[in-house]
Protein backbone atom coordinates (compact mmCIF):
# COMPACT_ATOMS: atom_id res chain seq x y z
CA UNK A 1 0.00 0.00 0.00
CA UNK A 2 3.01 2.14 0.22
CA UNK A 3 3.19 4.85 -2.42
CA UNK A 4 6.43 6.76 -2.19
CA UNK A 5 7.67 8.53 -4.84
CA UNK A 6 11.20 7.87 -4.03
CA UNK A 7 10.20 3.86 -4.52
CA UNK A 8 8.43 5.08 -7.61
CA UNK A 9 10.99 6.12 -9.19
CA UNK A 10 14.69 4.51 -9.20
CA UNK A 11 16.02 7.30 -10.79
CA UNK A 12 15.18 9.53 -8.18
CA UNK A 13 17.86 12.08 -6.89
CA UNK A 14 17.81 12.94 -3.03
CA UNK A 15 16.19 16.71 -2.59
CA UNK A 16 18.32 19.44 -0.86
CA UNK A 17 15.85 18.93 2.10
CA UNK A 18 17.75 15.53 2.79
CA UNK A 19 20.73 16.68 3.54
CA UNK A 20 22.16 18.77 6.97
CA UNK A 21 20.17 21.76 7.39
CA UNK A 22 21.20 24.57 9.67
CA UNK A 23 17.62 25.22 10.82
CA UNK A 24 17.25 21.22 12.04
CA UNK A 25 20.01 22.80 14.89
CA UNK A 26 16.95 24.88 16.55
CA UNK A 27 14.82 21.73 16.72
CA UNK A 28 17.68 19.79 18.77
CA UNK A 29 18.23 22.46 20.89
CA UNK A 30 14.30 23.05 21.38
CA UNK A 31 13.95 18.93 22.21
CA UNK A 32 16.79 19.21 24.63
CA UNK A 33 14.71 21.64 26.45
CA UNK A 34 11.21 20.32 26.29
CA UNK A 35 12.72 16.66 27.40
CA UNK A 36 14.59 18.56 30.21
CA UNK A 37 11.49 19.95 31.58
CA UNK A 38 9.36 17.05 30.73
CA UNK A 39 11.88 14.84 33.18
CA UNK A 40 12.31 17.01 35.34
CA UNK A 41 8.59 17.36 35.93
CA UNK A 42 8.71 14.27 36.64
CA UNK A 43 11.55 13.86 39.05
CA UNK A 44 10.13 16.58 41.22
CA UNK A 45 6.67 15.38 41.24
CA UNK A 46 7.93 11.82 42.61
CA UNK A 47 11.24 13.32 44.82
CA UNK A 48 9.98 17.01 45.83
CA UNK A 49 6.64 18.00 46.51
CA UNK A 50 4.21 15.48 44.52
CA UNK A 51 3.13 16.07 40.96
CA UNK A 52 0.27 18.95 42.12
CA UNK A 53 3.29 21.42 43.23
CA UNK A 54 3.95 24.88 41.74
CA UNK A 55 7.42 23.14 40.90
CA UNK A 56 6.20 20.32 38.70
CA UNK A 57 3.01 21.58 37.08
CA UNK A 58 5.01 24.84 35.94
CA UNK A 59 7.71 22.27 34.71
CA UNK A 60 4.95 20.47 32.41
CA UNK A 61 3.63 23.80 31.34
CA UNK A 62 6.38 25.30 30.13
CA UNK A 63 7.37 21.42 28.33
CA UNK A 64 4.22 22.48 26.84
CA UNK A 65 4.76 26.25 26.05
CA UNK A 66 8.59 24.77 24.11
CA UNK A 67 6.24 22.85 22.08
CA UNK A 68 4.21 25.73 20.89
CA UNK A 69 7.65 28.06 20.54
CA UNK A 70 8.84 25.10 18.07
CA UNK A 71 5.94 25.03 16.25
CA UNK A 72 5.58 28.64 15.75
CA UNK A 73 9.26 28.36 14.86
CA UNK A 74 8.89 25.83 12.30
CA UNK A 75 6.39 28.28 10.60
CA UNK A 76 8.47 31.03 10.74
CA UNK A 77 11.67 28.69 8.90
CA UNK A 78 9.32 27.53 6.37
CA UNK A 79 6.56 29.52 5.90
CA UNK A 80 7.54 30.71 2.41
CA UNK A 81 8.00 27.07 1.12
CA UNK A 82 5.05 24.42 0.90
CA UNK A 83 5.24 23.30 4.11
CA UNK A 84 4.30 26.76 5.38
CA UNK A 85 0.48 25.95 5.74
CA UNK A 86 1.18 22.66 7.31
CA UNK A 87 3.47 24.30 9.58
CA UNK A 88 1.04 26.67 10.45
CA UNK A 89 -1.87 24.17 11.39
CA UNK A 90 0.29 22.37 13.50
CA UNK A 91 1.78 25.35 15.34
CA UNK A 92 -1.75 26.47 15.63
CA UNK A 93 -2.75 22.94 17.49
CA UNK A 94 -0.14 22.72 19.45
CA UNK A 95 -1.05 26.29 20.88
CA UNK A 96 -4.94 25.15 21.05
CA UNK A 97 -3.57 21.89 22.99
CA UNK A 98 -1.28 23.98 25.53
CA UNK A 99 -4.63 26.07 26.11
CA UNK A 100 -6.05 22.82 26.84
CA UNK A 101 -3.52 21.98 29.35
CA UNK A 102 -3.61 25.32 31.32
CA UNK A 103 -7.30 24.69 31.50
CA UNK A 104 -6.47 21.08 33.40
CA UNK A 105 -3.95 22.56 35.17
CA UNK A 106 -6.24 25.31 36.71
CA UNK A 107 -4.54 27.98 35.38
CA UNK A 108 -7.93 29.50 34.05
CA UNK A 109 -10.31 28.71 36.42
CA UNK A 110 -11.47 32.15 36.00
CA UNK A 111 -12.67 31.68 32.98
CA UNK A 112 -16.92 31.00 33.62
CA UNK A 113 -17.45 27.28 32.62
CA UNK A 114 -19.87 24.70 34.18
CA UNK A 115 -16.95 22.21 34.64
CA UNK A 116 -13.34 23.46 34.11
CA UNK A 117 -12.55 19.92 32.07
CA UNK A 118 -15.16 21.63 29.46
CA UNK A 119 -12.87 24.08 28.58
CA UNK A 120 -9.93 21.32 28.05
CA UNK A 121 -12.06 19.36 25.74
CA UNK A 122 -12.99 22.56 23.81
CA UNK A 123 -9.21 23.41 23.28
CA UNK A 124 -8.16 20.33 22.72
CA UNK A 125 -11.23 19.34 20.14
CA UNK A 126 -10.23 22.45 18.23
CA UNK A 127 -6.67 21.77 18.24
CA UNK A 128 -7.01 18.30 16.55
CA UNK A 129 -9.52 20.00 14.07
CA UNK A 130 -6.61 21.90 12.94
CA UNK A 131 -4.12 18.79 13.04
CA UNK A 132 -6.04 16.95 10.83
CA UNK A 133 -7.05 20.06 8.73
CA UNK A 134 -3.06 20.47 8.00
CA UNK A 135 -2.70 16.45 7.54
CA UNK A 136 -5.19 16.40 4.99
CA UNK A 137 -3.66 19.97 3.11
CA UNK A 138 -0.06 17.83 3.15
CA UNK A 139 -1.41 15.04 1.97
CA UNK A 140 -2.65 16.37 -0.87
CA UNK A 141 0.95 18.60 -1.30
CA UNK A 142 2.50 14.77 -1.01
CA UNK A 143 0.44 12.99 -3.50
CA UNK A 144 -0.86 10.44 -0.90
CA UNK A 145 -4.60 10.40 -2.50
CA UNK A 146 -5.33 6.35 -1.58
CA UNK A 147 -8.60 6.63 -0.07
CA UNK A 148 -8.35 2.84 1.02
CA UNK A 149 -5.29 3.61 3.06
CA UNK A 150 -7.53 6.33 4.74
CA UNK A 151 -10.47 4.45 5.24
CA UNK A 152 -9.01 1.64 6.25
CA UNK A 153 -6.85 3.81 9.30
CA UNK A 154 -10.00 5.82 10.09
CA UNK A 155 -12.33 2.37 10.79
CA UNK A 156 -9.91 0.92 12.79
CA UNK A 157 -9.24 4.20 14.87
CA UNK A 158 -12.96 5.07 14.96
CA UNK A 159 -13.72 1.99 16.32
CA UNK A 160 -11.31 1.79 18.70
CA UNK A 161 -12.42 4.90 19.93
CA UNK A 162 -15.72 3.74 19.82
CA UNK A 163 -15.00 1.22 21.95
CA UNK A 164 -12.95 2.45 24.55
CA UNK A 165 -15.55 5.03 25.10
CA UNK A 166 -18.12 2.58 25.61
CA UNK A 167 -16.24 0.78 28.31
CA UNK A 168 -14.53 3.52 29.68
CA UNK A 169 -16.73 6.67 29.53
CA UNK A 170 -20.41 5.28 29.08
CA UNK A 171 -19.45 2.45 31.67
CA UNK A 172 -18.04 4.77 34.19
CA UNK A 173 -19.45 5.77 37.64
CA UNK A 174 -17.69 9.24 37.65
CA UNK A 175 -18.29 12.76 36.12
CA UNK A 176 -21.48 11.65 34.51
CA UNK A 177 -22.15 15.32 33.05
CA UNK A 178 -18.83 14.97 31.06
CA UNK A 179 -19.60 11.87 28.84
CA UNK A 180 -21.74 12.80 26.29
CA UNK A 181 -19.23 16.06 25.28
CA UNK A 182 -16.29 13.65 25.68
CA UNK A 183 -17.89 11.30 22.66
CA UNK A 184 -17.53 13.79 19.79
CA UNK A 185 -13.83 14.23 21.68
CA UNK A 186 -12.89 11.31 21.45
CA UNK A 187 -13.99 10.54 17.54
CA UNK A 188 -11.91 13.88 16.72
CA UNK A 189 -8.86 12.20 18.86
CA UNK A 190 -9.60 9.12 17.16
CA UNK A 191 -9.95 11.20 13.64
CA UNK A 192 -6.04 12.45 14.04
CA UNK A 193 -4.92 9.01 14.88
CA UNK A 194 -6.97 7.72 11.90
CA UNK A 195 -5.64 10.34 9.49
CA UNK A 196 -1.67 10.19 10.38
CA UNK A 197 -1.91 6.70 10.47
CA UNK A 198 -3.21 6.48 6.77
CA UNK A 199 -0.43 8.93 5.69
CA UNK A 200 1.89 6.48 7.62
CA UNK A 201 0.61 3.63 5.01
CA UNK A 202 1.45 5.40 2.20
CA UNK A 203 4.69 7.01 3.30
CA UNK A 204 6.80 5.24 5.91
CA UNK A 205 8.48 9.00 6.75
CA UNK A 206 5.36 9.98 8.40
CA UNK A 207 5.49 7.26 10.38
CA UNK A 208 6.43 9.46 13.84
CA UNK A 209 3.70 11.65 13.22
CA UNK A 210 1.26 8.42 13.20
CA UNK A 211 2.67 7.02 16.37
CA UNK A 212 2.59 10.47 17.99
CA UNK A 213 -1.26 10.96 17.26
CA UNK A 214 -1.75 7.56 18.88
CA UNK A 215 0.18 8.52 21.95
CA UNK A 216 -2.56 11.57 22.26
CA UNK A 217 -5.25 9.16 22.10
CA UNK A 218 -3.51 6.81 24.64
CA UNK A 219 -2.99 9.75 27.08
CA UNK A 220 -6.25 10.37 26.61
CA UNK A 221 -7.38 6.86 27.38
CA UNK A 222 -5.48 6.90 30.60
CA UNK A 223 -6.99 10.66 31.74
CA UNK A 224 -10.40 9.07 30.82
CA UNK A 225 -9.73 5.85 32.53
CA UNK A 226 -8.98 8.23 35.81
CA UNK A 227 -11.71 10.26 35.41
CA UNK A 228 -14.92 8.29 35.15
CA UNK A 229 -13.65 5.13 36.27
CA UNK A 230 -11.73 6.59 39.69
CA UNK A 231 -8.21 6.98 40.23
CA UNK A 232 -5.37 5.45 38.11
CA UNK A 233 -1.82 4.57 39.97
CA UNK A 234 0.71 6.91 38.59
CA UNK A 235 -1.58 9.06 36.46
CA UNK A 236 0.43 12.01 35.75
CA UNK A 237 3.11 9.67 34.88
CA UNK A 238 1.55 7.43 32.33
CA UNK A 239 -0.59 10.56 31.08
CA UNK A 240 2.40 12.98 30.44
CA UNK A 241 4.63 10.36 29.29
CA UNK A 242 2.38 9.43 26.86
CA UNK A 243 1.12 13.08 25.43
CA UNK A 244 4.12 15.05 25.61
CA UNK A 245 6.16 12.77 23.26
CA UNK A 246 2.99 12.47 21.42
CA UNK A 247 2.69 16.27 21.05
CA UNK A 248 6.42 16.25 20.06
CA UNK A 249 6.22 14.39 17.41
CA UNK A 250 3.32 15.90 15.79
CA UNK A 251 5.14 19.38 16.17
CA UNK A 252 8.36 17.90 14.80
CA UNK A 253 6.61 16.12 11.86
CA UNK A 254 7.38 19.75 10.32
CA UNK A 255 10.48 18.46 9.34
CA UNK A 256 9.49 15.12 7.98
CA UNK A 257 7.14 17.52 5.84
CA UNK A 258 9.60 19.44 4.22
CA UNK A 259 12.16 16.46 3.23
CA UNK A 260 9.26 14.67 1.55
CA UNK A 261 7.59 18.06 -0.03
CA UNK A 262 11.07 18.68 -1.10
CA UNK A 263 11.68 14.87 -2.44
CA UNK A 264 8.15 15.33 -4.33
CA UNK A 265 9.76 17.96 -6.51
CA UNK A 266 13.13 16.89 -6.97
CA UNK A 267 11.28 13.84 -8.38
CA UNK A 268 9.00 16.35 -11.08
CA UNK A 269 12.33 18.09 -11.95
CA UNK A 270 13.77 14.84 -12.56
CA UNK A 271 10.47 13.19 -14.66
CA UNK A 272 10.67 16.68 -16.43
CA UNK A 273 14.02 16.48 -17.68
CA UNK A 274 13.80 13.60 -18.76
CA UNK A 275 11.18 14.60 -20.82
CA UNK A 276 12.61 17.07 -22.39
CA UNK A 277 15.85 14.90 -22.61
CA UNK A 278 13.71 12.26 -24.56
Amino acid sequence: MTSNLSSENPTHLPSQASSPDGRRVWFVLLSLVWGTLLVGSMLVGNLAGGHGSPAAVSMRMGSSVVLVVTGWLAFLLWRGSDAGPYACWIAVGMTLGTIGDFFNAGFLNWIPLPDPVLGGIAAFGLGHMAYITGCLVLSRQAGLTSWRAFVIALTVWQLFGLVTWYFVVLAGTEARGLVWPSLPYSALLAGTAGITSGMALQDSRFLRLALGGALFLASDLILACGMFRGHVPHQTEWVWCTYGPGQMLIVFSVLSATIVLQDRHATYRRQFHLVIKN
